[in-house]
């Protein structure tokens, strides 16, 4: 099976992709650049919410129709969304609205990024593990062509745009 039709590759590739906008966002707080900051945080906030809409309409109800063990860690990794688009939507607002505030939008974003850790640990090695052991292979291809659909909506980079009409 390609990457391409392996749901538990293709996720873990775009933990690694929404990994590397985290850490491009953490390098321009740590810097203060403002405006690289609220354009990679909006960036993250997008790439974030397209990878959670792949999980929720399509990884999480494969897995939850056949392990019944899954409820339970679904129910954590929804909780865990919501955390992330929630702090990520007000650290949005924050870095819009007071841009002087930039520290503690980083601060925000560290917690984001910790917490973000261990989430992914538990989806990849539990969740997208299931994947592979409970579904055919064609069931496996099916479903990574969803995943796939939805990932091709996230965004690849800032508009510069939205930083000028920000307000």
């Amino acid at each position: 099976m390609n990457a391409g039709s392996d749901p538990r590759q293709r996720l873990s590739d775009d933990h690694r992709d929404v990994s590397e906008v985290l850490k491009q966002l953490l390098a321009a707080l740590d810097n203060k650049d403002v405006q690289t900051s609220y354009g990679k945080l909006d960036l993250l906030w997008a790439r974030l919410a397209v990878h959670i809409r792949a999980e929720h309409l399509h990884l999480f109800p494969a897995v939850m129709s056949r392990v019944a063990e899954a409820q339970s860690v679904v129910e954590q990794l929804r909780a865990d969304h919501d955390f992330f688009m929630r702090e990520l939507a007000g650290a949005v607002g924050v870095l819009r609205e007071f841009p002087e505030r930039i520290d503690a939008v980083g601060d925000t974003v560290r917690e984001i990024e910790k917490r973000l850790a261990s989430h992914n640990e538990i989806e990849e090695n539990q969740i997208y593990h299931w994947t592979s052991t409970i579904l055919t292979e064609p069931e496996q291809t099916d479903l990574a062509a969803r995943i796939n659909a939805e990932l091709e909506n996230r965004p690849l980079r800032f508009s510069e745009e939205a930083w000028a009409n920000r307000l």
